[in-house]
């Protein structure tokens, strides 16, 4: 089911019907396969002859033809494809926002007739959504140019299934600039989070839980610049944005739960800092775990300690943090000058540690890395009313790692903080519903920074595997089963 309405809804519903009626492969390839990366060049006393693109719009994988005349007969040009690449800036503990860079890629040679014609034929590739630049160019002036806007597509799969069945949702086309990057997720007219897709060139893709109970439930997705859904964009001084919406049938049948919170655990972590002297194996673990770690160039048989480099403090006091150390472990040096240290991971927060060994008057370093982890809940059913606590170890204490999203039958909740608790979060919650399956998503998102717009600070980031500046973070999923009876709530 999509619906559109309103004055200036028209072009949205347009663009969201030639979305989903234009032809396309089942695979766009990114915009860097197109050809060889090129300089966009400048023109030169004015632009010469016009060009023209068939369609002007459409999905990743459209067959698209580019038209140009009025050319000098005879002679070569190259047709360029222009786009941007984006990053996120993170840097010493902070977020300072993102930041696109132009990119242009070749997407054929040709050759005017004697007509000064030329055309070419591409596919729309799978990049960021709306308008980019085509441009003609020879050496280093461009001739012409035209506009092509690359429409942006959502999609969920499956479309009905019990309660708890993962909703996959694959999004193309989301927009880098400001009014066309940030895009938000509802559910039954609730809040459950944004997508970002800074350094996946428009891409997103997710997965949600179905809740609530037997029956359609709705999911939408529209844009939120200023941090939530904006809900009149048809009357916005953007108006050509699309909006989406799709029907999803929870059926009757058993419950499709989450994995138990140690088989959520991260097996793998991206973006490990570089280990140094003294090497830890494994290089990351959660709190508590057992760690070794290894080093060689010391003085045989002499005892060391190992110490641990620690973040304490935290950002609302005003009173800051501070950096300190402490031993972990000691052991003595073999007879090769090798030493090997033993110990479990603290509990302490998540993210980089330093190690270190005092060698005579220098240090031998290395780091080590706390991934969050989550415990099981101490309650896990009950009547409405039921007081249960969600118990995080490990989360970190940076701008991009120190808070964690709370949603509730993919309702967003609120979020907590790490940072002056050490990594140790505890999360008190009521259970609330009719009887049956809810489902609480711990989701990463970003603390605070320099950015004004988007405003995605404090929510949930719901591509948080693909796309999240600095730290490479874990979600976390829980069920709570509700049963009937009287609620525990207290009252008044």
């Amino acid at each position: 089911m999509r619906t559109c309405s309103g004055r200036l809804a028209g072009l949205a519903c347009a663009l969201v019907a030639l979305a989903l009626s234009s032809p396309a492969p089942s695979v766009a390839a990114p915009a860097s396969a197109l050809g060889p990366e090129v300089k966009v060049s400048k023109p030169r006393d004015g632009y010469v002859g016009r060009m023209d693109v068939s369609p002007e719009h459409g999905a990743a994988g459209t067959p698209v033809t580019v038209t140009a005349e009025g050319l000098p007969p005879g002679q070569e040009f190259q047709i360029v494809w222009v786009t941007y690449n984006g990053e996120w800036k993170v840097e010493n503990a902070e977020y300072h926002g993102r930041e696109f860079n132009e990119a242009a890629y070749e997407l054929a040679k040709v050759k005017a007739d004697a007509s000064g014609r030329v055309s070419a034929k591409f596919i729309a590739p799978d990049d960021y959504g709306f308008l980019h630049d085509i441009v003609l160019q020879q050496g280093d002036r461009l001739f012409t140019k035209v506009a092509y806007s690359l429409d942006m597509t959502v999609e969920i799969s499956p479309k009905s299934g019990p309660v708890g069945t993962p909703i996959h949702v694959d999004v193309k086309g989301i927009g880098f600039r400001s009014l066309y990057n940030s895009w938000d997720v509802l559910y039954d007219n609730a809040f459950t989070g944004w997508m970002s897709s800074v350094t996946t060139h428009g891409a997103a893709s997710f997965t949600i839980p179905a809740t609530g109970g037997p029956g359609a439930h709705i999911i939408e997705v529209m844009h939120g610049e200023l941090t939530f859904p904006y809900r009149n964009p048809e009357q916005n001084p953007a108006p050509g944005r699309p909006r989406f919406e799709f029907a999803f049938t929870v059926t009757d049948g058993p419950a499709v739960l989450p994995a138990p919170p140690e088989q959520q655990a991260q097996r793998e972590v991206r973006r490990l800092p570089p280990p140094g002297e003294l090497t830890a194996s494994p290089a990351f673990a959660g709190v508590g775990e057992p760690v070794a770690v290894r080093g060689a160039g010391l003085e045989p048989g002499k005892l060391y300690a190992l110490n641990w480099t620690r973040v304490v403090g935290n950002r609302m006091t005003g009173q800051g943090w501070e950096q300190l150390s402490k031993p972990v472990a000691e052991a003595k040096a073999d007879a090769n000058g090798n030493v090997e240290f033993h110990f479990a991971t603290p509990d302490d927060l998540g993210g980089t540690h330093g190690l270190w060994v005092q060698a005579g008057p220098e240090k031998k370093i290395g780091s080590f890395w706390i991934k969050p982890t989550a415990l099981p809940m101490d309650v896990k059913r009950g009547p409405a009313g039921t007081t249960f606590t969600i118990h995080l170890k490990g989360v970190g204490w940076t701008e991009t790692a120190n808070l964690y999203n709370v949603v509730y039958d993919n309702n967003y909740t609120g979020y907590v903080c790490a940072f002056n608790s050490q990594g140790d979060v505890e999360i008190i919650m009521k259970a609330t519903g009719a009887p049956g399956w809810h489902y609480i998503d711990i989701y990463p998102g970003i603390y605070k920074g320099a950015e004004t717009r988007p405003n995605n600070f404090r929510i949930p980031q719901l591509t948080y595997d693909q796309d999240h500046p600095g730290e490479d973070l874990p979600a976390f999923h829980f069920a709570f089963e509700v049963t009937p009876g009287s609620s525990r709530a207290s009252l008044p």
